[in-house]
């Protein structure tokens, strides 16, 4: 199966100036080809040091030219905020650059600070994602953009360069309420699965996203990616200290930047689903809440990381995985180390599943 290296570029508490994440980060992804992942993700993200990845096209065509194979991939591009016509000659030029590389992963976005500095009313996200996505989807198809709509009102451009090579099965979109699942399954594109809920409603999500895409499309859905978080560690305790300290940080910091307590957003057509969060996190506790977020993600030896991963790709019948090993103030030499280790001793373990067979996970490799 494919494996996919995810970079954050976060500065959560100006520990180190940003040349140096960038600098770090930008090392990981110079690596990446050689370490053995087989593409390089990025979300992004505006005006705050949760994560400093305004311009993701421009950094993935900079990756491009230091590598001759890996896919280059968003996690995700936020529609709302941005001109589809833009959008799709980014990604159109993207896939010249890298003959045929690029990966759009679309998003209608929860940042309400985002939402705030692009003075887009959240409340429109829903409807002006999809008018968008279904304009971009067509143009990178076409190379044509044309849509007339409640909120896209777009004359007929031609786009150039022309299209490289078609999007079709190069199309991903996160969601995490479900009707946003559904909506994806009607868009034709694949799902990516970043984890914000228990597995288990995880995988209601994926079987009404299936049911959805057949009935939608005539044909069986394509395989999910799916986004994980992990701490490696030989010391066992070692790989628990990192749970406790950075993936707890990590989800901290995602609770704070996207509001998961905020019971306004009952008030924002479109975002109900986390106004019951909300009420969830002030029934728990902010902490608690953490806890459970940290605790969806993935830590423990190199063998228990597979194991753990491996299980996770049976049950989902995921196609990829995105693997983030830089994340919640990780000191340079720890997510180095984190990210060496994964690639040397779970990553060609995991590259050997087999995801065009039915899906049972490999035993572990002990030489």
């Amino acid at each position: 199966m494919d494996v996919g290296l995810g970079l954050t570029f976060q500065n959560l508490h100006e520990r180190v100036t940003d040349r140096d994440v960038f600098r770090h980060e930008l090392d990981l992804a110079a690596r990446a080809e050689d370490m053995g992942f087989d593409s390089v993700w990025t979300p992004e993200h505006h005006f705050t040091g949760y994560m400093m990845t305004p311009n993701v096209p421009q950094f993935l065509s900079w990756v491009a030219a230091k590598t001759s194979r890996i896919k280059l991939g968003t996690t995700v591009t936020v529609l709302p905020w941005q001109n589809p016509v833009r959008i799709a000659e980014s990604f159109l030029l993207l896939d010249h650059y890298s003959e045929g590389r690029a990966v759009l992963g679309m998003g209608r976005g929860l940042g309400k600070e985002e939402f705030d500095g692009f003075n887009v009313p959240m409340g429109e996200a829903r409807k002006r994602f999809r008018e968008y996505a279904e304009a971009v989807i067509r143009a990178l198809e076409t190379g044509v953009m044309e849509y007339d709509g409640e909120f896209l009102k777009q004359p007929r451009v031609e786009l150039r360069p022309r299209p490289f090579a078609s999007y079709r099965g190069r199309v991903f979109a996160s969601a995490v309420s479900p009707e946003s699942v559904k909506l994806m399954a009607s868009l034709d594109v694949g799902l990516m699965i970043i984890a914000q809920k228990p597995w288990d409603r995880v995988e209601e999500d994926l079987n009404a996203y299936a049911d959805r895409f057949r009935s939608a499309n005539g044909a069986e859905p394509p395989k999910p990616i799916i986004v994980a978080f992990v701490a490696v560690n030989e010391d066992p305790a070692k790989a628990q200290e990192m749970r406790d300290k950075y993936l707890l940080e990590y989800a901290r910091s995602t609770s704070e930047f996207y509001q998961f307590g905020n019971k306004e957003f009952a008030k924002i057509e479109g975002y109900e689903y986390y106004a019951a969060l909300a009420r969830s996190v002030e029934k728990h506790g902010p902490e608690k809440f953490n806890n459970f977020l940290a605790d969806l993600q993935i830590w423990g030896r190199p063998e228990e990381v597979y194991e753990k991963l491996a299980s996770m790709q049976k049950r989902f019948n995921a196609g990829q995985f995105i693997i983030y090993t830089q994340y919640g103030d990780m000191p340079f030499e720890v997510g180095k180390a984190n990210y060496e280790l994964f690639a040397r001793k779970v990553l060609p373990q995991l590259k050997d599943i087999d995801v065009s067979a039915p899906t049972v996970a490999p035993a572990l490799h002990t030489a």
